[in-house]
This record gives structure tokens, sequence and C-alpha cells, in this order.
């Protein structure tokens, strides 16, 4: 039995097919919608009005199509946009944070798109605006700024922008007394650069054509970009690469790694021409982070089967490997997620039982503690200190009901100092929600957590429409943090749901591992079997719940729709991964090589060809009743390309059965990350939840 569709009879597009045949292992694929991706795609990512006009006429017969099925939702756009921005500080400012002689810190100028950001006097004084976002933003239909890094004599700041969407960063150098620009334009960058130890130059990452961080440059302040020097070259497109320093202005780290494999080489600040010194050679599975600590390094490490990560130490006269001494054991089931090393502390961020906390470790002695918090599910960030010699590290706390705060610790004395709690101008009671952590059953009987908020005056009789979140890739653990816009959903009688399947690292390590590779089917069946819970525990009901995961949660998305589609009243895919094969089986895309240690490598093993073939969205459109299905993607994003999801429409139109339309909306002024501005993101985010509340009208 079809189900009925809730949207206008309006004719889709029809796109055209051009059949290709690819043969990998003896198996003939055919892609009738392989001519939507661009040859001239790298040259179309830094300038989009080179895309072919067959292909851009086709994306904007895309977009006509889904205003007009959304044409009845405008109002309601207009009121979610509102609602959203009503609950924005809009002249919001961060606490600046103590480097030395002053203060640095963000705000925002109401109505502002852009952040500024400004310093002050550590011993007081006025505020004064080192970089506006929306005077550089000006004039732009796209804007996003990058990295920022002061010089330690604060003279000076490299910034960087992005005015394409295609993360294709420029640098600039400002001076700070003159509060004006030098003549330094360094182009084709990661987005950031750091200091040398004499303030005199830079080092950053130059992206090759196909977007890959493949070397690391010096820039001498006021040369020409043209003439800057090789540092290190990395030559193996698996690897990504970055370059950065330490609080203490004196190490240049390059840090170099795939998604289970990582390689350090380290050089003086002081000496910008020394030869970067090789730390522990890469090694498959051997993943490793270094962090200052004076004579020493701290290492925060998975040696020596240390699955959920140990901390060892090691001489900084001589870091390689064999010096490494354990600090801090492995415990399995507590994943060490970070370490910050201080002059008489090194502190962690860690997960235990799935939740984080902060440990503090005294040098001196070994002694331990934890920072405690009540709330039985909340969210932690660590954001140290700008300096390396204190005893006070600054974190930020929240949860689903609780607003973000943000305090600083004092290390020796234990004392907490609450500096900021996150305001909603529009109001805020934490009392009128509700929120809940359950357990999921999974097929194979592991038990997948669900972090969700209702209002507490909403019926929990099954009767509830629902939207649930997923990522589930990448070992990323999506925090049960507050969100002030999902309220807008949750206030009109919405569950609003988080599935901690795997794939992240929400319960360790293996958490992760179990959702990777050939167990990769582990993250969709853990997403659906969260989706049966809700429904049996009578939070919603099948037809009910709108599924939302962007980038590779999109890919989650595609998967569930082709695995359960009855299980959802609607999916929103946003910057899908939706072709997987088809990416992973070309080395030329930006993305690639890096990706074969978490997806597999199909050119070269037949079994990950038939791993990646068995679930690939793409590649198992069938002819399903699916759901209301909603994608939404970039034109410049070099994560996960446009056609991806522009062909997977394609076939989804071309092969479903029942009424349900599918929809693309497709921003052709951005990238990955959606629109630049704050205001902006918060349009497409009204348009997201305007979808998902047409589809609770028939719920």
């Amino acid at each position: 039995m079809t189900r009925p569709s809730i949207f206008a009879d309006i004719p889709a597009p029809q796109t055209e097919r051009r059949p290709v045949s690819d043969t990998r292992h003896g198996v003939t694929r055919v892609d009738e919608y392989a001519w939507l991706r661009a040859d001239n795609w790298q040259e179309v990512f830094r300038d989009p009005g080179l895309l072919d006009p067959a292909i851009r006429a086709h994306l904007e017969e895309e977009n006509r199509y889904q205003a007009e099925l959304m044409a009845d939702t405008a109002g309601l756009r207009k009121a979610l946009f509102a609602e959203m921005k009503g609950r924005i500080k809009e002249d919001d400012s961060s606490v600046p944070m103590k480097d030395g002689p002053f203060a640095y810190g963000s705000s925002y100028k109401k109505g502002g798109e852009q952040p500024r950001y400004f310093r002050i006097p550590s011993a007081g004084g006025s505020e004064e605006i080192i970089l506006d976002g929306d005077k550089e933003a000006e004039g732009q239909a796209y804007f996003r700024l990058g990295g920022m890094d002061h010089s330690s004599d604060h003279r000076r700041l490299i910034w960087g922008f992005d005015d394409k969407g295609s993360e294709f960063y420029t640098l600039r150098v400002r001076d700070l007394a003159s509060g004006g620009d030098l003549g330094d334009v360094v182009g084709d960058t990661g987005g950031s650069g750091v200091w040398d130890g004499a303030n005199k130059g830079f080092f950053y990452t130059r992206l090759d054509p196909n977007h890959r961080p493949s070397k690391v440059l010096y820039h001498a302040v006021g040369s020409d970009a043209a003439g800057d020097r090789l540092v290190y070259e990395e030559t193996d497109p698996g690897f990504f690469m970055n370059v950065g320093g330490t609080r203490s202005n004196e190490w240049i780290m390059i840090s170099i790694s795939d998604h289970e494999t990582s390689e350090y080489r380290l050089f003086p600040a002081s000496d910008p021409a020394a030869e970067p010194k090789l730390v522990a050679a890469r090694e498959t599975g051997l993943q490793y982070d270094l962090e200052e600590g004076g004579d020493i390094f701290f290492v925060l490490t998975n040696a020596d089967g240390a699955k959920d990560f140990k901390v060892m130490t090691v001489p900084a006269a001589d870091p390689v490997r064999a010096n490494w001494k354990e600090l801090v054991a492995h415990e399995p089931g507590r994943l060490i997620l970070s370490v910050m090393g201080f002059k008489d502390y090194m502190v962690r961020l860690e997960r235990k039982d799935g939740l984080p906390r902060i440990v503090v470790h005294e040098r001196a002695t070994g002694d331990e503690h934890h920072i405690a918090f009540a709330e039985e599910a909340y969210s932690l960030g660590l954001s140290g200190s700008y300096e390396y010699d204190t005893d006070i590290i600054r974190f930020s706390y929240s949860s689903m009901t609780t607003p973000a705060q943000v305090f600083d610790y004092d290390m020796r004395t234990r004392e907490r100092a609450l500096l900021k709690t996150q305001e909603v101008p529009s109001g805020h009671n934490a009392e009128d929600y509700v929120t809940r952590r359950l357990m999921a059953p999974a097929e194979d009987g592991e038990l997948v957590p669900i972090s969700l908020i209702h209002h507490r005056d909403t019926t929990l009789d099954g009767s509830a429409p629902c939207l649930l979140y997923g990522y589930g890739s990448y070992g990323i653990a999506i925090p049960a943090s507050f969100n002030t816009n999902c309220l807008s959903l949750v206030d009109r009688g919405f569950v609003y749901a988080i599935a901690h399947i795997r794939g992240g690292k929400d319960k360790g390590y293996a958490w992760y591992e179990d959702g990777k590779r050939t167990a990769k089917q582990n993250t969709f069946r853990d997403f659906i079997a969260c989706a049966r819970h809700l429904v049996a525990e009578r939070y919603t009901a099948h037809d009910h719940i709108v599924a939302q995961g962007g980038s590779a949660g999109g890919m989650l998305m595609g998967a569930v729709a082709n695995m359960a589609p009855e299980a959802f009243g609607g999916i929103i895919a946003e910057v899908p991964f939706v072709d997987v094969l088809t990416t992973m089986l070309d080395d030329t895309l930006p993305l690639t090589p890096p990706e074969w240690p978490e997806w597999g490598n199909p050119i070269t093993s037949e079994h990950d060809y038939e791993t990646i073939a068995a679930y690939s969205p793409y590649d198992n459109v069938a002819a399903l009743d699916y759901p209301p299905i909603l994608a939404v993607a970039g034109l410049t994003d070099p994560r996960v390309t446009y056609w991806e999801p522009a062909k997977w429409v394609a076939r989804l139109r071309e092969c479903k059965a029942g009424a349900n339309p599918v929809l693309f909306k497709i921003n052709m002024d951005s990238g990955h990350a959606g629109a630049s501005g704050r205001f902006s993101r918060l349009e497409e985010i009204a348009f997201n939840y305007a979808f998902a509340l047409k589809i609770a009208q028939r719920a």
C-alpha cells in the first residue's frame, strides 16, 4: 500500500539519461546520470560561473521545483526564522581570554552576520576591534573567515577567508597598530597560519588542485608568496597534513594523519629554517598526538594495544618512540579524547560511560582530580588557555535543557568561576522541558544510547512527531548539548532525539570500529533500531518520524531510506555522501585517498568493493515507497560534491514507487557548511524544519 502525499502534484524535473558503464572486479555498473559531474569541477570550485550551462540549468530547475512544493510554508519559514533569531543575543560576545598584555575575544554587532574579533588590555582598558567580519564580507555572496593567529609580540595578525565556499582560503597579515593589512596575499591555503618564534614570517599548508594539503610552506612577511619556501611535502595523497604551534611558542609541529595512522615532525619555532624532525614514523594503525610540556612532550596514543588511548611522556630533546614512557595507563572503556599541557599540570578530556569529564593531573605529585557535574547527560568543551604558565583553564558546559555556561577553573584551588551563561533573549525556562537518555536494543544485542528532549506538556502516547538525528562516522560523537534552534520544533510538540549510533566514539573506540568498513551496516541498523525503540516506548509513530543527517550522516539517511523506508515519515539529507562507491573509486577527488581507511579501497580490494556496493545509497535505490525526501547541497562543496545528491535524486525519482516527492535544494553560492552568515544559516534551518513540520501535518 502506497502512502498518500501531502505535497502538491507538480511534475518533477526530468533528468536526461546518458548511460556510462564502469567494470571493476568483473562487475559492471551503469550510471545514467554521471554527466551531472562537471568535467571542469576543479575550476568550478574556484569560479562557479564556469559551470556547464546544461548542468546549471538542471540545478536551477531543481530549485524551482522545490520552491513550488514548499511555497505553502513561506509564512511558517518566516516565523521559524524569527523565533530562532529571537533566541540569539544579536550583540553577543565571548569572554575574552588572557594572553600576556591582552585578552582576545569575539563578538557580533546587532544585525551582523559575521563575527568581529577584538582585544582589550589585560590590566583594563577599552576594547579594540582587530578584525570586523561584516566589513570584510561586504559585497560578497559568500564569505567565511578562516583561522587567526596573533603574533607573540601582539603586533600582527594572520587571518584567512574563503569567498567561494570551496575552502581554498586566502591568508592576509594585519598590522594591529594601524588596523590595515600589509601587502602579503597568500592563496590556496588550508585556512590558517602559525608564526615563527621571531614573528618575521609564518608557516601554512598549501592546497593542491585536488584540494589536498600536500605542502607546508614558510612565508616571510613582506615577500612575494610565489617565492615561499617549501618546508615539507607529503607525497602520499592518502594523508591529511596540518601545521601548528604551541602555547609557549617554542615549537612548530607538522601533523600528518589519515583516519587510523598518524605521524609528527617538529622543529624549534626559533629556527624556521630547521629540518623538521621525525618523532615516530607512520605505522598503520598507530595513532599519536603531541602536546607540549616544557622539557617533555605528552603523547596521547593507542600504542601497545591501548584501544581507548593512554598518555605517555618523552624528552623534548629526543622524542623518538623508543623513549616514550607511560604516565596514564590504558583503561578499557575510558576513551581519552585530548590532553593539554601546562607548566604545573596536565589536563585531559575523556569519555566514560558515554559522558565526558575533565581530569586535572598535577605534574609534581601525580595527584589527579575530576571536575564534577550534577546532570545525568551533558556536553563539555575544553578551551584551555592561551598561556602555558598558568593555573587557570577554561571550559564550557551545557545540556539539552541547560544553556551553555563558560567557566574559568583554578587547577590549584579547585575553584570554578562562572563567567557567562548563554542568553536566550526571547526567554527560556528549563523547567518547561524534559530530557531523557534511552537505550535502544540493536539487532545484535548492543544498546544504542538516545538523547532526547520534549516539552513537558507533550503527550507521549505515540502521537507526537519526532525529528531523529544521526551521524555515525569518523568516530565523531554527537554531544547532548543545548540547541536553541530545535526548540522551534519541541515547542510545537516534537520530540527531538539524537541517536548515538556505532561509527561514533560515544561508547569508546570499539563503538567506532564496530561502525566502519565491513561493520558499516551496524551504523544503519542502529539508527533504524533507535526509530523502532522510540515507537515502542510510545514517544512517536513511524510515519511521524523525520530522520535527519548531514555529510556522512546524509549517507546514513540514504541507507536507511533503502533499508527501512516504512520506518520514517520523511528524510532530510544535508550535503549527503550518497554515491559512496563511485567516489571511493575516483582517486582524483579531494577526499578519496584519505577516506580509504574509513570505508575501504574498492579500487584494489574486491572485498571492499562488495562491502561498499552492498550499502552505497545510490547503488541500492529500488522500487520502494519512499517517504518524502529533502536533499540539500552546495555547489562549491569540495567534501561532498554537488553531483552526488543530484544523481541520487534523479535515480530516486526514476525508481521509486508511490506519490511522495524528492526535493533537491542546492545553494549556488555555498559549499559544505552551507550559508556563511549566522542568520543566513538560520534561513536554511528554517527551511528544513518547515519540511519536517509539513510532514508532521500528516501525523
